[in-house]
């Protein structure tokens, strides 16, 4: 079966929807497009033998493009799942979905610096430079919000300090945990303070604000923090950018030890059907731990700085990042090996099937806006999500009731 591409279409920055994209229908049988949540789309043919069509027709090129495989919405409808991306230094929060027509829908929100990402059936937490937010989806069951099946609208917001968060997610008591990247430590929320650590590794002699060992990446099991990644050992002041090559690790919060060490940049360790995957992303390799042996075993080389990993199924999904155009992987093993494939990094997704390690679907977002990613969930049993960003009209005027409320019965006092 081929994948054709098409181009999804383009979002500025600077506003907090989309703009109106050109749609392309692929010529396979699902067609790819992109439809911004406040605008009807303009479409084009595209024949099946030519390339990806850009957005020539407008006077100035749009900040970034998303390009698709053809089956790109075709396998979210089959899998019953929608996508969100944080992008990092861009400053996007991206949610992926799709309309009736099984076409890709998109919509952006505005947030500064967003990182660590964390969705669940009814909630969305997303870390930015000096904040963690939490978004609530005040939809009830059956419910929709023009053609949205998820309304997630900001509730709370906690204050954190430019601490660096990297992963985030949610213990089982309902607390937000959190990687800072600043203090290499884990930490959740407290109320008169920045944060309260929870955990640092032993090999850090005290907690400073001085990224010593560049902690990043953090899987939970049963509702507890179970394995974090960091770049290096090291216990002095931004010394983790000397072990660049391989100082990286795996270590197990409950017991302390190192499980693995020896990697190059490892990002979101995850625990997925019982097996800790990792991204080694210095190597450009996505694949798991033998904890038994210390060692990584890969799966997948992906042509980019692989950051941002979530499971579904017997499917990865996996954020690539074209690097910065100041530090293009100098001195690392992705680089040589990108050079040795005669490829080029680039910024997008992949869909990895994890019984063969094949890339299987992808999504590329081309443009100099959009060059890296830094977290990816996936959001199961939606079909489009929609988010209330915080520079539109809406946000003022958006108001709810609990249902309990909505009946002309129901008193209150």
């Amino acid at each position: 079966m081929s994948n054709h591409l098409a181009t999804l279409g383009s979002a500025p920055a600077t506003q907090d929807t989309a703009s109106p994209p050109l749609t392309v229908p692929a010529p396979s049988a699902a067609p790819a497009d992109a439809r911004p949540d406040t605008a009807a789309p303009r479409t084009a043919p595209a024949p099946a033998a030519e390339p990806p069509v850009k957005e020539s027709a407008l006077e100035t090129p749009p900040p970034y493009t998303i390009t698709a495989t053809g089956l790109l919405a075709a396998w979210m409808a089959n899998q019953q799942l929608s996508l969100a991306f944080t992008t990092y230094r861009s400053g996007i929060l991206l949610l992926l979905g799709r309309t009736p027509e099984v076409r890709i829908s998109f919509m952006s929100r505005n947030l500064e610096r967003p990182m660590g990402l964390y969705v669940s059936a009814t909630e969305l937490y997303v870390s930015s430079r000096y904040q963690l937010w939490r978004f609530v989806d005040t939809l009830e069951p059956g419910e929709d919000h023009q053609g949205h099946d998820r309304l997630f609208v900001p509730r709370q917001s906690w204050f954190t300090g430019d601490q660096n968060i990297h992963d985030l997610s949610i213990d089982r008591d309902g607390r937000p945990v959190f990687v800072s990247t600043l203090y290499g430590c884990l930490a959740t929320v407290d109320d008169r303070h920045s944060l309260r650590p929870i955990w640092k590794p032993a090999f850090l002699s005290r907690l400073a604000a001085e990224d010593r060992c560049h902690l990043n990446g953090l899987a939970m099991l049963d509702g507890r923090p179970k394995y974090v990644t960091a770049f290096s050992r090291t216990d002095a002041v931004d010394s983790w950018r000397d072990r660049l090559r391989d100082g990286g690790c795996v270590v197990d919060v409950e017991s302390g030890e190192i499980v693995i060490d020896g990697l190059s940049m490892p990002h979101s360790p995850r625990i997925h059907r019982g097996k800790l995957w990792v991204l080694n992303s210095g190597t450009g390799w996505f694949g798991w731990v033998d904890i038994d042996r210390g060692e990584f075993v890969p799966l997948t080389f992906c042509p980019g700085f692989a950051r941002g990993l979530a499971f579904h199924g017997d499917y990865a999904v996996v954020g690539l990042s074209a690097g910065r155009k100041d530090k293009v992987f100098a001195g690392i093993e992705l680089g040589d090996t990108l050079k040795a494939k005669g490829a080029s990094p680039w910024c997008g997704a992949l869909v990895i099937d994890l019984r063969t390690g094949d890339a299987v679907q992808w999504l590329r977002f081309e443009g100099d806006l959009v060059e890296e990613l830094y977290d990816v969930a996936v959001m199961p049993g939606c079909a489009r999500p929609y988010a209330i960003g915080f520079q539109a009209e809406e946000i003022k005027l958006h108001l709810t009731l609990p249902r309990e409320f909505r009946a002309r019965s129901v008193g209150v006092g």
